[in-house]
């Protein structure tokens, strides 16, 4: 196998997937647990309101799997969005994808301090892991940091 095929195997295999239709409903209770699906879900939009007042206007989300395992949300209405986060002054713009990353590690990081459940830890490893893999992980980890 070469460089270049390893690579490209590398790549697909750190990739997210996007949920199938058929799957969507199962997305949420898997990502948050059943009994915090709804304020979980409530919550990622809500860090995506703060965190983009000039694009985000609500709409059709996304969601993305890793693994066969949940990972983040993504907004739909907009393929880049400008990024504001009056807690540690990042400023930028990034894709959709890494708008719902930083959007639902903020969800995960704000819940599990609410609700001390090892759902809510693993799904922010999880997530946390694949950002560092990212195209954009340097804009991902400053809007967290």
């Amino acid at each position: 196998m070469t460089e270049t095929t390893a690579h490209a195997e590398y790549s697909l295999d750190r990739s997210a997937l996007l949920v199938p239709d058929a799957r969507r409903m199962d997305f949420l209770p898997t990502l948050f647990g059943r009994q915090h699906l709804l304020i979980g879900e409530m919550t990622v939009y809500h860090h995506m309101e703060r965190l983009s007042p000039r694009d985000y206007r609500g709409g059709l989300w996304d969601f993305y799997e890793h693994d066969g395992k949940p990972l983040y949300l993504a907004p739909a209405s907009k393929p880049r969005l400008q990024i504001i986060c009056d807690t540690n002054g990042y400023e930028g713009e990034v894709s959709a994808g890494a708008a719902g990353i930083i959007a639902t590690l903020f969800a995960f990081s704000h819940l599990s301090f609410q609700y001390p459940v090892d759902l809510m830890a693993e799904g922010y490893s999880r997530l946390y892991d694949y950002a560092a893999e990212h195209p954009e992980s340097a804009e991902i980890f400053q809007a967290i940091d």
